[in-house]
């Protein structure tokens, strides 16, 4: 019998740490089990930290997926990495993400370096383990655990599933005793506006790959609920150049409108309800100079160039 006014449910915070592409998000949508979090191979696409809510038993696990770490050049680098940074420190929880194909490289080296500096546990986990040999990750994980002391150890693969239910067995009793924190069917505590604009921006990516600088970004101008149920969604796709803007709009139109196609399907998932999307490409060539901008992304505005 539990003692009085001490909760019997856990609830806590665990944040996703790790190099750009090494697969946070994608683990985040796994564990989670719906699409919280923006996945593309175009990396450093995670601006802000995103928080994906997963119960396990009575047990609620905020995982936090933060922007990949990487050496800052430009104002918008510096802002992720410190908004990455600030996740680690502020977790009960850090799991360092590694992509095992590309193992122990100096970005690896210099996480695990700036994660010496957050009081929290941490946990190594190697990603993408289906296509690499045991061995091979046997080996990476004993360099990695001399380097830095882990309190536990996982192999996974959050495309495939494959070690994930080992992973959420030992998350909940890490979580410290607490009320929970966000109704249970809540699944991020990302604005449904947010997720929408990182949606488009995610099908902005996929369909135009290398074309497109991913300081591009996307905001939700308008949501307007209408009498049939439905919502009316307008989205403002921001661009560098006129050159940009072209390539995004397409001939005849015809990018922008698979894209909004992609994303319309998306939102409307997320939303559970019937979406009509709207999709407008402007230039603004110093957005990335613009606080406005970062307070949309829910990033710090850094001082300085």
């Amino acid at each position: 019998m539990s003692e009085p006014n001490v909760p019997s449910t856990r609830c806590g915070f665990a944040a996703l740490v790790g190099a750009p592409n090494a697969g946070k998000s994608t683990l985040v949508n796994a564990l989670v089990g719906a699409k919280v979090s923006i996945v593309s191979r175009k990396a450093q696409t995670t601006r802000a930290q995103v928080r994906g809510v997963m119960i396990e038993g009575l047990t609620q696990i905020v995982l936090v997926d933060t922007p990949g770490i990487f050496a800052p050049k430009r104002r918008l680098d510096r802002a992720m990495v410190a908004s990455a940074l600030s996740g680690a420190k502020d977790a009960d929880l850090n799991l360092l993400i590694v992509d095992a194909r590309k193992g122990a490289d100096e970005e690896v080296a210099a996480l695990i370096q700036q994660l010496s500096q957050s009081p929290a546990p941490k946990w190594l986990v190697l990603n993408k383990v289906d296509v690499v040999a045991r061995e091979r990750l046997l080996a990476l994980a004993k360099e990695l655990n001399e380097a830095q002391k882990f309190e536990e150890t996982f192999m996974i693969s959050a495309q495939t599933g494959d070690g994930l239910d080992r992973l959420r067995a030992r998350l909940a009793p890490a979580m410290p005793l607490s009320p929970w924190l966000y109704p249970e069917d809540q699944l991020s505590d990302a604005p449904l506006r947010m997720l929408a604009a990182e949606i488009t921006r995610e099908k902005l990516f996929e369909r135009l790959h290398d074309e497109l600088p991913y300081e591009s970004t996307v905001e939700t101008t308008s949501w307007t609920n209408q009498k049939d149920g439905s919502a009316k969604v307008e989205q403002t796709i921001y661009v560098a150049r006129d050159g940009q803007k072209k390539i995004t709009i397409g001939e005849g139109g015809r990018t922008i409108k698979a894209i909004g196609q992609a994303a319309r399907a998306e939102i409307a998932e997320a939303a559970d309800q019937k979406i009509h999307l709207f999709l407008f490409v402007k230039v603004r060539e110093n957005w990335a100079d613009d606080p406005e901008r970062y307070r949309e992304m829910g990033l710090e505005f850094p001082k300085g160039k």
